[in-house]
C-alpha cells in the first residue's frame, strides 16, 4: 500500500479564518499573515504544517484594500473549514459597516459556538458594532481613540497598549502590533521558537507583550469640537517638523483667531499651547522607551537640539531628560 508523503508531517496546531473588511487596512492583514506563514513550515517554502490560515467571503470576488490592493478569499463562508480563530482585519472607518450582513451572522455564529474572535486595527469598532465586545476589554490604536469614544460613549478602549487579550477577543491597536499578536498566538500554540524566528526573519528583535505601549501618542487633551479634533490630528502627524498654528487652521478650513477661540472654548488652552504639549509627551515618551541621544529626540520631536528641548522641559514639566531616564 503505498504511503501517504503527509502522513511523518506533524499535525496542525493553529487554524485561522480571516474575514476582510471593505478597504481593509493591508498592512495589519500581510504582517499578521507572514508571521504565521514563517511559522509555519521548518524550511523556507511557507508551506502550511504546523498552522493553515484561508481568507473567507460571501463570494470569491476581491475585496479592496485601503490602498487599492486587492485581495481575493479563496473559501465561500458555505465553505468555511474550522478554525481557532476567526480574525476581522479592518479598515477606514465609514458610516456604513464594513462588513457585509452575512459575514456579520457567520462571525456572530462562530462567537456563538465558542470560537476566539479577533479584531485587528478597526477591526474592534466592527466587532463592537455587532455587540461582541460587550463586557470585554478592547485595544484602539491612539489615532483612533476618540473615533471610538464618539461611536460607543459606553465603552472605554484601551489605547495605551499593543494588543489586549480577555478571554476569547483578541484585539489590536493594528500596524506592527498585528506581527506581535500573531506570534503571542504562535508561541502559545506552536512554540517560543517559532514565534521568535518568525518575526527575526521579518527584521523584528523579538516578540512584545500586549502591556507593551503602543508607540504613538496619547493626546492629554480630550476634545469635544470635530474642528479641533481634526486640528490635534493635523498636530499629531506633524510633530518632527511642527507646522505653524496659521498652517494647521489653514488646513482644517478656518482662520487662525477662530482656531484659537475654538481650542479656548473646547479645551481652555492656545493651540500652540497644546501641540507643544504633543511635542513634550512625544519627547517624554521617547526617552523612556529608547536610548536615543537627547538630541536625536529632540530633532525628532520638533526642537532645534538637545539644550532646547532639556529647557522647555524643564520648564513646562518641571523634569530634565536624565531625570525622565532614571525614572524609567
Amino acid at each position: 500500500m503505498p504511503r501517504n508523503p503527509a502522513s511523518h508531517l506533524p499535525e496542525q496546531r493553529l487554524r485561522v479564518a480571516f474575514l476582510l473588511a471593505d478597504r481593509f487596512t493591508l498592512t495589519a492583514f500581510a504582517s499578521f499573515v507572514d508571521v504565521l506563514r514563517l511559522a509555519a513550515d521548518d524550511d523556507d517554502r511557507s508551506r502550511p504544517i504546523l498552522c493553515d490560515w484561508t481568507v473567507l467571503g460571501e463570494t470569491l470576488d476581491g475585496v479592496t484594500s485601503s490602498c487599492g490592493v486587492k485581495v481575493e478569499p479563496n473559501t465561500r463562508f458555505r465553505n468555511a473549514p474550522a478554525a481557532d480563530y476567526v480574525v476581522v482585519v479592518g479598515g477606514l472607518i465609514g458610516d456604513e459597516s464594513a462588513l457585509r450582513p452575512e459575514a456579520l451572522r457567520f462571525l456572530r455564529d462562530r462567537a456563538e459556538a465558542g470560537v476566539p474572535i479577533i479584531g485587528l486595527c478597526t477591526g474592534v469598532f466592527i466587532l463592537q458594532e455587532a455587540g461582541l465586545l460587550n463586557g470585554y476589554r478592547c485595544c484602539v490604536s491612539w489615532f483612533h481613540h476618540q473615533d471610538f469614544l464618539d461611536r460607543f460613549d459606553r465603552q472605554t478602549p484601551v489605547s495605551d497598549q499593543l494588543f489586549v487579550v480577555d478571554r476569547d477577543r483578541l484585539t489590536c491597536s493594528g500596524g506592527h502590533g498585528a506581527a506581535h499578536l500573531a506570534a503571542f498566538l504562535i508561541d502559545r500554540h506552536i512554540g517560543t521558537a517559532a514565534a521568535q524566528k518568525s518575526l527575526n526573519i521579518l527584521m523584528v528583535d523579538g516578540p512584545l507583550s500586549g502591556e507593551r505601549p503602543q508607540p504613538g501618542q496619547q493626546a492629554r487633551h480630550a476634545p469635544r469640537d470635530a474642528l479641533v479634533k481634526r486640528a490635534l490630528l493635523k498636530m499629531q502627524q506633524n510633530i518632527g517638523v511642527p507646522r505653524t498654528v496659521a498652517e494647521i487652521a489653514e488646513a482644517v478650513g478656518v482662520g487662525r483667531r477662530s482656531l484659537e477661540r475654538r481650542f479656548l472654548a473646547d479645551l481652555g488652552a492656545t493651540p500652540a499651547q497644546v501641540y507643544l504639549d504633543l511635542r513634550l509627551d512625544r519627547a517624554l515618551q521617547k526617552l523612556r522607551a529608547t536610548s536615543e541621544p537627547v538630541a536625536e529626540v529632540a530633532l525628532a520631536t520638533g526642537f532645534c537640539d538637545g539644550s532646547h528641548l532639556t529647557r522647555v522641559l524643564r520648564k513646562e514639566r518641571g523634569l530634565r531628560p536624565t531625570e525622565v531616564r532614571a525614572e524609567a
